[in-house]
């Protein structure tokens, strides 16, 4: 194996292509949205900056512990708090430090892919394997190598998979299938004041509707007020198919207390696949064969940051095994 291809440019893909690009494999990552960082999202609503997808992560393990203090040196992460508020206001400290990003959750991922070929804008459409390896085709491009990793959603990832009739043993696909997911309908609302959510910016309410709401402006990520709110999974599925004012609306409504004097604009953003539910028990799914398929991300033995940069970097390890 003397290339690859990685489809998704979130943690998961670019640990795995850093790792594999550190051993010598040319790598090229394929990323359909225009930014790197896949649930690692920060953007902007007007001159309002929001992290809108993960909101910090923990550290467990000591090898993710090794990588977050590279973070740190590096001046992409560090530490915000060791708690958060509840719902009833009361500020919960439990030892364990939740990190963030420095401008944002997504320089984070700006950082890994600084060195590696990331091509945003292109979306993975059709597959083709044969004797001299993959052929991946994205937004008019052909790209090929001798092993693919796969890091959507598993829904996401299978659909692919069959649309391009790409055959998958039993055992692999039963993994897969085993993964499901919990929705979350994010509202970005920017502040016309101050808003009231308590230090140190976050309140995990952990409910439904509400289940989330952070203050980016005391998260130290904006410089203007600027609050994302995050409903439970119930209520984001039921509301899924509903139209932005509307979903605004109601949001806006259970978090008022927390909005202060009034709301300038909001944005909404639909997470279909926000949390792992039913997580798959291994770090990765490996399929057998003389051109290698990896899948991976943070539905594999982990959710959450942590192990999606844990499934990537075993998914590069199983790669390597075989080179």
């Amino acid at each position: 194996m003397q290339s690859c291809i990685v489809v998704g440019a979130g943690l998961s893909g670019l640990v795995a292509a850093q790792s594999l690009s550190d051993a010598g494999v040319r790598v090229t990552v394929l990323e359909r949205e225009h930014k790197v960082g896949g649930r690692m999202r920060t953007d902007r609503v007007r001159d309002g900056v929001f992290d809108h997808g993960a909101q910090f992560f923990t550290v467990r393990s000591d090898r993710f512990a090794e990588m977050v203090q590279t973070w740190i040196s590096a001046g992409v992460a560090a530490e915000w708090t060791l708690g958060f508020a509840d719902a009833s206001g009361e500020h919960q400290e439990d030892g364990h430090s939740r990190y963030k990003g420095t401008r944002g959750m997504t320089a984070i991922a700006e950082h890994l892919a600084r060195d590696l070929d990331v091509k945003t804008g292109l979306e993975a459409t059709e597959l083709r394997r044969d004797e001299r390896g993959w052929e991946v085709a994205a937004g008019g491009s052909t790209h090929t190598a001798d092993a693919l990793v796969l890091t959507a959603p598993a829904p996401a990832a299978l659909t692919l998979i069959d649309r391009n009739v790409i055959p998958l043993p039993t055992e692999p696909r039963e993994a897969l299938e085993s993964i499901s997911y919990e929705p979350c309908i994010a509202v970005m609302a920017l502040l016309d004041g101050e808003g009231a959510v308590p230090e140190p910016g976050g309140v995990q309410v952990g409910g439904d509707p509400l289940f989330w709401v952070a203050d980016n402006r005391k998260k130290g990520i904006s410089k203007v007020p600027a609050v994302t709110i995050h409903a439970g999974p119930e209520w984001s599925r039921e509301q899924m198919p509903e139209d932005d004012e509307k979903v605004a609306a109601l949001l806006l409504e259970e978090a008022k207390d927390y909005l202060g004097p009034g709301v300038k604009a909001t944005e909404v953003y639909r997470w279909e696949y926000s949390m792992p539910a039913s997580p798959y028990e291994e770090q990765f799914v490996y399929v057998e064969g003389p051109r290698p398929l990896v899948f991976c991300g943070d539905a594999y033995a982990g959710p959450k940051v942590e192990g999606a940069v844990l499934s990537g970097l075993a998914a590069a390890e199983r790669l390597l095994e075989v080179r």
